[in-house]
């Protein structure tokens, strides 16, 4: 087991500046700190600017809720970061996605059996996680169906759990209790 490298910090021994940060995650749609928020609390205006674009990104994408959270999933995979498994695998299953297209992201697989949008979002993903960039196809596709807007929160998606990734990697973040099964090594 890894020791936690940045682990909570009692909200007492937050600097000013901690604890306002702190507070506005606190008070915000997560309800508490933690997660990658426990480490972040090192530079709490790094903190408030993630979680700012984090609120957002996890709930009010212009893909909705449930292909985000599809998306958080091939992000968490690309990453191995059981943290964001933890949190996000039952999430999206709650959201509609099947536990088939879960197991097979876990196992590191294309999915057999997808709707088109997740079909879409989820080689889009892959592809940008993979390639570090997007064909025209994949593009053409993804623009078609969810616009400019749209396709720039599938990026924003990607890219804010990537930070998120990192951050805990690097932190050896502690993985919550959860019902979904940890990512295989």
């Amino acid at each position: 087991m890894m020791q936690d490298r940045l682990g909570p910090i009692p909200f007492a021994q937050m600097s000013a500046l901690q604890q306002l940060a702190a507070q506005a995650v606190i008070d915000g749609p997560r309800g508490a700190l933690y997660g990658p928020f426990v480490p972040l609390i090192r530079s709490p205006e790094l903190m408030e600017s993630a979680q700012k674009m984090g609120a957002y990104l996890r709930y009010r994408s212009a893909i909705g809720l449930r292909l985000s959270e599809l998306a958080i999933l091939v992000t968490a995979r690309q990453w191995s970061q059981q943290v964001e498994w933890a949190i996000h695998a039952p999430i999206a299953a709650e959201q509609g996605i099947a536990a088939d297209v879960i197991d097979a992201i876990a196992a590191r697989r294309r999915p057999a059996i997808m709707g088109a949008d997740e079909a879409l979002v989820h080689d889009f993903c892959v592809e940008l996680h993979e390639s570090k960039r997007v064909g025209d196809a994949t593009y053409a596709a993804a623009l078609a169906r969810f616009g400019e807007h749209g396709v720039m929160d599938l990026i924003g998606i990607n890219g804010y759990y990537t930070l998120l990734a990192m951050v805990m990697n690097v932190a050896q973040t502690a993985v919550p209790a959860s019902p979904a099964a940890p990512l295989p090594e």
